[in-house]
């Protein structure tokens, strides 16, 4: 195999196994769930209170089977009736709406303001927090347990509040609630919003009796039924925590699988996580506490939970102990996640967002890409602009490589004399050609380095449009008003002049064929190959990888079909510069051929003997 061949069959594996790679890592191995209707109703009369431990001994928690629920609230319930269930207090800000029950005071029930389940406007906001008994119950709790032995009453998820005041929990009017257990212990709660979706919970324990008393704090986050998941390798959806300093995340199937996952911190926070939402607890900073991930499942119905038990409260009596800590719950936006982990000194509160290995490119590039939305108002537009950036980044390398390429293309016919020069004897062949090589300065591999360098880029803008949720129905123009998912078309149907809607693997739309078609003339741009199985090799390229690139979020295919175009423009630049004949209107058939006519075979020994 002679080192032109060897080099194109390099950049074909090389391609193709991006691609592959992508199919086998990037693409869910069996399609996302479809989201449950309902919870199955629970059998009469089970109910689920706070936790108790079996004796003195042991460290009293709250754990995953037996997660606290609102007493006589049975599952099967509408959103609507386990609403109904207890009394509540509104909760109104800019970002969402919703409210907290009285009973539990948990954080139960919350809707996104800006964010609606599809790209339709008028389509429902998505519904983030429900309560127990709801299908799909999902929430976040506060609470304090005691030691074992003890059955002093404590404030869980059965424990009714009582709330000063009738008004709402707004962003300048925080709310309080209060809890007398009858047995010298007031608890009272003041609970804040922001203008997004941080929670500051304060608790107060004032002790009037004659004992000193010891009780534990407790946060979890609590979620019913199994979620629609997108299923793909290189998101993680369900329990994540980071405790002193350290990324923990279990998947929903090995929560169910595997046993409880328990860690020691003294800082971190702990929640469930989907694509683009959280709901996460973090305790105060500073005070040992113990987690605990766990799923369970019963009666066919599933159950997730993170939960974190602090080191115990003492108070003496007569003395009033503070505790505080934070909930988020809501959308998973950049700067207002990393904005709460500068405010609260929560650490690594960014690893919420699913940034995978190249956190140290995805990031920048994520950055690089919002400020040029900030300034052109499209994060198509500014896919276009951060690829000419990208490119001029590269520009050093990219242009060595093209030039090495031109260099190579002139050194074409006196790499065709020894081949003729040397037809039995590769050895030979070979050797000439590299001392041809190191003669004129050429490095054959260096046609690989534009598909080697542009890898982690595309894979790095794969990841951003992937995760973030600013990408998430973010327009383009035209037909593009999902930027984070495929191309709507089809050529199939006509692009939509056919009423019919074909299947999944039938969805090629314009902008894959626009990137195709840069691919096409990419390859049209160098002369044809002579070895007729790289000519069918290169005919069918474009074709294969538009149909693979189909399923691709469109804003990746503007990038790819962009950053063609810009390398045609630089490589015919450069091929100019080098004097190399650009054969793209004569491979196009636009144009005669100044080729000269191939030789008879006896024309061609009698010159090689000359030689």
């Amino acid at each position: 195999m002679d080192e032109n061949n060897r080099n194109f069959i390099l950049a074909i594996v090389l391609s193709m196994t991006v691609l592959f790679a992508w199919q086998f890592f990037f693409v869910p191995n069996t399609p996302p769930s479809e989201q449950q209707q309902a919870t199955q109703s629970q059998q009469p009369g089970e109910q689920h209170g706070p936790p108790s431990p079996s004796s003195a001994s042991q460290t009293p928690r709250p754990g995953a089977s037996t997660a606290p629920q609102p007493e006589g609230s049975p599952t099967g319930m509408t959103r609507e009736a386990a609403l109904a269930a207890s009394p509540r207090i509104a909760i109104e800000t800019p970002s969402v709406h919703g409210s907290i029950s009285l009973k539990g005071a948990r954080i139960d029930d919350l809707t996104l303001k800006d964010y609606r389940v599809t790209v339709d406007p008028d389509s429902a906001q998505v519904i983030l927090l429900s309560p127990a008994g709801a299908p799909h119950a999902y929430y976040a709790e506060r609470g304090f347990v005691s030691a074992g032995g003890s059955k002093a009453p404590l404030p869980s998820g059965d424990t009714l509040w009582t709330a000063e005041g009738q008004g709402k929990l707004t962003p300048d009017s925080p709310v309080t609630l209060t809890y007398d257990n009858g047995e010298g212990l007031k608890f009272t709660r003041t609970i804040a919003v922001d203008d997004k979706y941080m929670f500051t919970i304060d608790d107060q324990v004032r002790n009037t009796s004659e004992a000193a008393v010891s009780i534990y704090p407790y946060g979890l986050v609590s979620r019913h039924e199994l979620p629609e998941v997108q299923g793909f390798y290189i998101l993680h959806e369900g329990l994540i925590g980071v405790f002193d300093d350290g990324l923990e995340e279990i998947s929903y199937s090995s929560a169910l699988e595997d046993k409880p996952a328990t860690f020691n911190s003294k800082n971190g926070w702990l929640g469930i996580t989907d694509k683009y939402w959280a709901t996460a607890v973090i305790p105060a900073r500073n005070i040992p506490f113990e987690v605990k991930f766990a799923g369970s499942e019963s009666n066919g119905r599933k159950r997730f939970q993170t939960d974190y038990l602090m080191d115990a409260m003492d108070v003496a009596p007569g003395a009033t102990e503070n505790i505080s800590g934070h909930v988020f719950a809501g959308a998973k936006e950049v700067n207002v996640v990393d904005g709460y982990a500068s405010t609260y000194a929560i650490p690594k509160f960014d690893l919420l967002i699913d940034w995978g290995w190249f956190y140290f490119l995805t990031k920048p590039l994520f950055y690089a890409l919002d400020y040029f939305y900030r300034l052109v108002g499209n994060f198509g537009v500014s896919i276009l602009i951060v690829t000419v950036l990208i490119k001029l980044v590269l520009f050093p390398l990219a242009n060595k490589s093209y030039e090495s390429m031109s260099r190579m293309k002139k050194l074409a016919p006196e790499m065709q004399k020894l081949k003729e020069r040397y037809p039995d004897d590769r050895m030979r062949q070979q050797q000439a050609m590299m001392d041809l090589y190191k003669r004129e300065k050429v490095n054959p591999a260096s046609g690989c380095l534009p598909i080697l360098v542009q890898i982690p880029v595309f894979f790095a803008l794969y990841k951003v449009l992937f995760v973030t949720i600013e990408m998430r129905h973010a327009p383009f123009f035209g037909w593009i008003k999902d930027l984070s998912a495929p191309d709507p078309t089809s050529v199939f149907n006509l692009f939509g002049l056919i009423p019919w809607d074909p299947p999944t693997f039938l969805m090629v739309g314009a902008w894959p064929l626009i990137m195709g078609a840069t691919m096409w003339f990419q390859m049209k741009l160098n002369p044809a190959p002579p070895d007729p199985v790289q000519q069918k090799i290169f005919a069918w390229m474009p074709v294969v990888f538009t149909y693979m690139l189909a399923s691709f979020p469109s804003g990746l295919v503007i990038y790819w079909a962009w950053n063609n175009f810009l390398s045609v423009v630089q490589q015919s630049v450069i091929m100019w510069r080098q004097g190399v004949d650009i054969p793209l209107l004569e491979n196009l058939g636009l144009k005669p051929s100044h080729e000269p006519a191939d030789q008879p075979d006896e024309v061609k020994s009698a010159q090689a003997t000359a030689e």
